[in-house]
């Protein structure tokens, strides 16, 4: 059995991602598929607009055979760490064969000599990244300069030309970059990224849109109906039946929580967690009390510059509302901190998989946080998300707030 990995988000599953599976598949030449998906935190430190479990059904029904679930600890990172926890997860079932990204270049070539040069943390290239962040932009936009600038001295034309500052390009690399540090025998695939950008707030085509788009038609609209013409129909049908839809999800269900941490902690502690850096905790101390409101949107409104971009704020404001440290999140930890597979979903396909991993697999395989031997600090991270996320539910219990532990992983008879 040939089997291809994605790694996904699925902010809800739409037609563009049916359009990469089927095409993943297609070039591939798999006969199975495993995909690594965010949980109820995303990388561009958002909640989901659905929780885990009615994600991983939409991608079961959208073709997938297994989901596993990537830790909050890294789905919620920038694009190094986010890259690497992904595939060294995929890497540790020792059954998926090919990896199948999206990009906008659609140009493996470029990547891979990109990712062959970087993969030994090179210090000149590192010294043109700190060259570039100096001059006051943001660290994609740095990132990519460095990129240019280092291949143009290799006499790599192609390579510098390569748009490494767009968004789906940067994760392309860096999942290119993961393969090579593990030394991971999966073989890496592209797809040319068609139509809607991953930012895209604009909807400019008749079947596919961005994530980004959808979610903000159905937060403005208030029904899941409004994006119908961008999403498969089991999409919709369980959307519709997520109490999340209805509550439409967004940081403003979670503002009461946080705006507690930023009020009742001193500078010093809210320095300690994860992505606060640079004198973040003074510049967020020095906001509230001129905020014209207490909300999510006007705070990042007061701290927004050209280098504190709006994703790197929700992410250092998802690391305080869930309680993530930077000793939580050292480049040590992270390297070894992949220490368990968790089982989402599976098709009759993704069982065959998973007594295959039993025997394949280098990591303990788990189908509930109940299975574990052992206590991890990374799923301990994952139970509190779970927590933390279903506490802005309308009807919330405490098996809501323990499914990690309650529930079993989705299961559909195909």
């Amino acid at each position: 059995m040939r089997t291809v990995g994605l790694i996904v988000e699925y902010n809800p599953f739409h037609n563009g991602h049916l359009y990469h599976l089927q095409q993943s598949v297609k070039i591939t030449e798999a006969n199975a598929v495993v995909a690594v998906m965010s949980g109820h935190f995303l990388q561009r430190g958002e909640p989901a607009l659905a929780d885990k479990w009615t994600r991983t059904e939409m991608a079961l029904r959208g073709g997938c055979d297994l989901v596993l679930e990537l830790p909050v600890a890294y789905s919620a990172q920038a694009a190094e760490w986010f890259a690497y926890g992904a595939v060294a997860t995929l890497d540790a079932t020792g059954v998926v064969d090919a990896l199948c990204f999206g990009s906008e270049g659609g140009d493996l070539a470029p990547m891979r000599r990109v990712a062959r040069e970087l993969a030994s943390e090179s210090p000149p290239f590192a010294s043109l990244l700190a060259d570039k962040l100096a001059d006051g932009v943001s660290y994609p936009s740095a990132y990519g300069a460095a990129v240019k600038a280092y291949m143009s001295a290799k006499g790599d034309a192609d390579a510098a030309a390569f748009a490494f500052d767009q968004p789906n390009n940067t994760l392309g690399l860096h999942y290119l970059l993961a393969l090579e540090r593990l030394v991971s025998p999966m073989t890496p695939y592209t797809i040319k990224r068609e139509k809607a950008g991953y930012s895209q707030t604009d909807i400019t085509d008749t079947q596919i849109a961005s994530a980004t788009a959808i979610r903000k038609l159905i937060l403005e609209q208030g029904s899941p109906d409004a994006a119908a013409p961008f999403i498969p129909f089991t999409t919709l049908d369980l959307l519709a039946g997520s109490s999340r839809a209805e509550a439409r999800v967004s940081w403003r269900l979670y503002e009461r929580s946080l705006f507690h941490k930023l009020l009742s902690e001193p500078a010093e502690m809210l320095a300690a967690y994860h992505e606060v850096t640079e004198g973040l905790e003074h510049r967020i101390k020095n906001a509230l009390p001129s905020l014209p409101a207490l909300t999510f949107e006007a705070l990042l409104e007061a701290l927004k510059t050209k280098r504190y971009t709006r994703t790197k704020l929700q992410r250092a404001l998802l690391a305080i509302l869930l309680g993530h440290r930077k000793t939580d999140m050292t480049r040590e930890r992270l390297t070894t901190g992949v220490e368990y597979i968790r089982v989402l979903g599976f098709t009759p396909k993704g069982r065959e998989l998973l007594k295959r991993m039993r025997k394949d697999a280098r990591l303990p395989v788990l189908l509930s946080a109940a299975d574990a031997r052992s206590a991890s600090r990374y799923l301990q991270m994952d139970v509190e998300a779970t927590s933390v996320y279903a506490l802005a539910e309308p009807n919330t219990d405490a098996k809501m707030l323990f499914r990690d532990y309650y529930g079993k992983p989705v299961m559909l008879e195909r």
